[in-house]
């Protein structure tokens, strides 16, 4: 359990920050980026789950990715070389594939694409969507810091299917008022 007795510790001030090995690096480093864009989508996650009318079974889904985003972000934080006494939090492929049987249930009745989708309809399909792209920046932050140093390849596989399932859900949340799908050359 994690214990935290004061928020500030005036340890970053001069532009470093430890990561969960207690490795200190620049807070300019690409894994501190790609756990700080995690963190972002979670927050983005906090306002879905406030959003009045949001399906139960969605909401239950999206609790429980808020605090898989914290697994990830710890996993991202903790160097896969790190020599360390206790095993350290690592996402494996278990949560993978729960985002797929999740993408599958919620998909199953979805109708077929006929066009891209735009966010907007209703309020939670738009944060649904703000979601997913600030996930895929996330996974993009992750494979920047993978270039550098490795990362959990199931890390980045995990953002890359809750991505998906964010799209999905979106869509899911939609059926009621109607998806808004992108018109080529609408205004031309």
């Amino acid at each position: 359990m994690v214990k935290l007795t004061r928020i500030y510790t005036r340890t970053g001030d001069a532009g470093s920050t430890k990561l969960s090995d207690l490795s200190s690096v620049p807070k300019t480093d690409p894994r501190v980026d790609a756990y700080g864009v995690v963190d972002e989508a979670n927050c983005v996650l906090g306002l879905i789950a406030t959003e009045p009318g949001l399906p139960a079974e969605v909401l239950d889904v999206v609790l429980h990715v808020q605090n898989e985003l914290f697994d990830v972000g710890a996993d991202l934080s903790f160097p896969l070389d790190a020599q360390t006494k206790g095993e350290p939090l690592r996402v494996t492929p278990e949560y993978v594939q729960r985002v797929e049987a999740w993408c599958d249930t919620f998909g199953a009745d979805l109708p077929a694409l006929r066009s891209f989708v735009l966010p907007g309809g209703n309020r939670a399909n738009a944060l649904l969507h703000q979601a997913r792209t600030v996930v895929r920046r996330a996974e993009r932050a992750a494979w920047h810091a993978n270039a550098t140093t490795p990362v959990n390849p199931d890390a980045i596989t995990y953002l890359n299917r809750l991505s998906d399932l964010f799209f999905i859900l979106a869509r899911y949340v939609a059926k009621e008022d109607g998806e808004v799908l992108w018109v080529p050359g609408k205004d031309r």
